[in-house]
């Protein structure tokens, strides 16, 4: 087999426009290279763009100095010192998630990502494997199968990736001895046929020598090939797969520069679309057909998976930022409960019933994680039960959203099938998922419309439905100030409901404990509550802690804007604490009552509340009549 001929600058220096469009025609592939500590791939990626002649004079120059392991011919050097993200980020100060590295060749272009090895990175190497199409699981020679081998063969599989690479790395180090690369790659295979890796390429490989990264070599000849580049160059890809699925595009924006032009841009999920093609929106179900397919170079006959295009519509339906516009006669579903595998990513552990942002493809809703159903242990692929998930960890859980959106299974669609859930307060990553199937009961339940609606209800009785959420530490005097205002409105004819937190834990939520969790949940039901009783036209009033920020702002996320009112009353923790009316702070302090707010459990006082109420300043009374004078006025 002869070497490979790699793209050099000559086409460059000759034809710039040549190259552009010789560079334009290639296809891409993205892949990731992972495994256990120093099992080589930095060193493998740096061999790679060495021998694919893509280093520049100064770099491999710089990199040759520094390193010790320079050969006579300067062909065995420290890669490693390139492309190693760790090294990065120490000199930097930075944090690197995943380093991306580009080359080419001459039949293909690449992406590689580069992610450390170690365990508490797993969410990096979840982050590089979400968008590849093939992985290369490095296993060193002289190890063999390791842990952290199991755990990202078993996220790359998860993952959706169909095409493994098993290069067993530094054969150097173990003579080229073929039974030692037979014997691991036996003991992979046994391991790859539990959890579902039914076919994979199996390379000898030395990334520091060279040996069968570009061409066959001399030191393998029990080895018939394929060379890992000339693997890489020809492995087939999802393109054709995705173009052959029926046809999907999450619409990223409306694009209206004129009154005469209004264009759905994104790009294609999967499948195929024309001219003439009848189209439905998702979720409306709204159903017209395909006018133009406009791009930048002109209008297009066809757009395949991949490309990202605008479609104009032959009629003016109503179609926005996170619908999917989709084929008519084969559309997605559309639920807002599933099952999903998720993997966690926060060093925050997972908190069942806190609501976070989830986006998928262009669709951003509210969403609140169940306890889970199960974690995995990778390593022994055993099901363990668990009531959250730490950082790395991968479980099975059931999640809902405020509203419908639109999906695939994973395994059908990475795009409609692949989201990832965002701290609201932080707006922070902290787990990617994978959507299995949507819950029988979630399309099993419908909304019944009613004739008569909340604003009906609200003119019955002459006032505008509203909720006033007292927070604050226990004994700041929410309830005593809650209760005024009530008397007071009732005086007033005013109809009002008024939600104690300790009266609500005599009844609907005598089932739940003060853990974080249960916290949470108190509240989402008190929540629930508040919002049929707004809806009844009342004005609602709830005196709870409601210790987190997270909760409250998920509580406002219920109501109609500016419905929600919230009250904060702010009393300092040492004042509360004088107070203590109740003997809850001496408790707590004695060590006699676990979770206690401001004592061993924190409370995020609000930011921005509506109405803040100073007991230190002003009387109950006062407080009262100023948070009534606020509500009417």
């Amino acid at each position: 087999m002869t070497d490979p001929v790699y793209v050099t600058d000559a086409l460059i220096a000759e034809d710039i426009d040549a190259y552009l469009a010789q560079h334009q025609q290639k296809s891409l592939l993205r892949f990731i290279t992972c495994g256990s500590v120093d099992d080589g791939k930095s060193t493998l990626i740096g061999r790679l763009l060495y021998d694919s002649k893509m280093i520049f004079e100064d770099q491999l120059a710089a990199l040759e100095a520094d390193s010790k392991r320079v050969g006579t011919q300067g062909q065995e050097i420290d890669f490693a010192l390139l492309v190693d993200g760790l090294a990065a980020e120490r000199e930097q100060g930075i944090t690197i998630d995943v380093a991306y590295r580009f080359f080419t060749t001459e039949k293909r272009k690449f992406i590689v990502a580069d992610t450390p090895g170690h365990e508490q990175y797993t969410r990096n190497m979840v982050t590089g494997a979400s968008t590849a199409d093939l992985a290369v699981i490095l296993i060193d020679a002289r190890k063999g199968v390791l842990t952290q081998t199991r755990r990202h063969s078993f996220l790359a599989h998860l993952l959706g990736i169909r095409h493994i690479v098993l290069a067993v790395n530094k054969m150097d180090l173990v003579g080229y001895d073929k039974a030692v690369f037979d014997r691991i790659t036996l003991a992979y295979r046994a391991f790859a046929s539990e959890i579902g890796i039914t076919n994979f390429t199996a390379i000898p490989i030395s990334g520091f020598k060279g040996d069968n990264i570009t061409a066959l070599s001399d030191n393998t000849p029990w080895f018939k090939g394929p060379a890992l580049i000339e693997h890489l160059e020809n492995v087939e890809i999802g393109a054709a797969a995705d173009e052959a699925k029926p046809f999907r595009l999450p619409v990223q924006w409306v694009n209206r520069p004129n009154l005469d032009f209004r264009g759905f841009s994104g790009q294609l999920a999967s499948g195929k679309v024309r001219p003439g093609d009848a189209v439905r929106i998702l979720p409306s179900g709204k159903t017209t057909t395909v006018d133009r397919i406009v791009t930048l170079d002109g209008d297009l006959d066809e757009a395949v998976a991949g490309q990202s295009v605008t479609l104009t519509l032959a009629d003016e339906v109503d179609c926005s930022r996170g619908d999917v516009i989709a084929a008519a006669d084969a559309p997605p579903e559309a639920a807002d409960q599933f099952e999903a595998t998720l993997v966690w990513m926060a060093d925050e552990a997972m908190i069942a019933g806190r609501a976070y942002w989830l986006k998928l493809a262009t669709q951003s809703v509210s969403a609140t994680i169940q306890q889970p159903k199960y974690e995995i242990n990778v390593n022994t692929l055993d099901h363990l039960a668990a009531k959250t998930l730490d950082l790395n960890g991968i479980g099975v859980v059931e999640l809902s959203t405020d509203k419908p959106i639109t999906f695939e299974a994973y395994g059908d669609n990475r795009t409609l099938g692949g989201f990832i859930l965002i701290d609201k307060l932080t707006n922070a990553t902290v787990a990617a998922g994978m959507l299995h199937f949507s819950l029988r009961r979630a399309q099993n339940v419908h909304w019944q419309a009613t004739d008569i609606d909340r604003d009906m209800r609200a003119n019955l009785k002459n006032q505008r439905p509203a909720l006033l959420w007292f927070t604050g530490l226990s004994g700041s005097g929410k309830s005593t100030i809650a209760n005024l205002v009530e008397k007071k409105l009732h005086r007033m004819n005013r109809h009002s409901f008024l939600l104690d937190g300790d009266n609500v834990r005599h009844g609907l939520n005598r089932d739940l404990g003060f853990t974080e969790a249960d916290r949470i949940e108190n509240i989402r039901r008190v929540g629930e509550v508040a919002k049929l009783m707004s809806d009844a036209g009342l004005i609602v009033i709830t005196a709870f802690i409601s210790p987190f920020r997270a909760e409250r702002e998920m509580v406002r996320g219920m109501l109609p804007e500016g419905e929600f009112i919230e009250v904060f009353i702010d009393t300092p923790l040492a004042e509360a604490e004088r107070r203590d009316v109740k003997g809850l702070y001496k408790k707590a302090r004695a060590g006699q009552l676990k979770n206690f707010t401001g004592i061993d459990s924190p409370y995020e006082a609000p930011e921005n509340p509506e109405i803040r109420i100073d007991t230190t300043a002003m009387t109950p009374e006062e407080a009262a009549d100023l948070i009534i004078d606020r509500l009417l006025g």
